[in-house]
């Protein structure tokens, strides 16, 4: 071979590595755990919900959780990468949701009460103590 095309596949290999690795950087995956909490249909005496995300992450795919809108408003599905807008940019008395998805507090307990009776029953049992801890005096 001749030194140029040596110098050629050599820089090729360099670069691929490099932009093979950017490619797969982590990805943030958000706060370990999470407060939630709405501030646009606020309760008159809000229940904070504590959320363990990172151990969701061990057994759940964002998409299992998250999802976007398009510009009529229509659910779309996650897909990697996708920004990640706080539920009750959507889900608010003014935002025009259907019914029992109006609120981020009707949203979320949709969304979560839905998947833990299906694969966490224990945390059903428990009632709203396995979210809304209560407070200490």
């Amino acid at each position: 071979m001749k030194p140029i095309t040596l110098y050629a596949v050599a820089t090729a290999m360099v670069l691929g590595l490099c932009f093979t690795g950017s490619a797969i950087a982590e990805v943030d995956k958000g706060a370990p755990e999470l407060t939630l909490k709405s501030t646009i249909d606020g309760a008159k005496k809000t229940k904070l919900a504590l959320f363990p995300h990172a151990k969701h992450q061990e057994t759940l795919t964002c998409a299992d959780c998250h999802h976007s809108a398009d510009a009529e408003g229509k659910q779309v599905a996650y897909t990697e990468g996708m920004k990640i807008e706080k539920c009750e940019s959507c889900h608010n008395k003014a935002a025009g949701m259907p019914k029992k998805l109006t609120t981020f507090k009707e949203a979320a307990h949709k969304n979560c009460k839905t998947c833990h009776k299906e694969n966490a029953p224990e945390v059903v049992k428990k009632k709203c103590a396995a979210c809304h801890p209560k407070k200490k005096k």
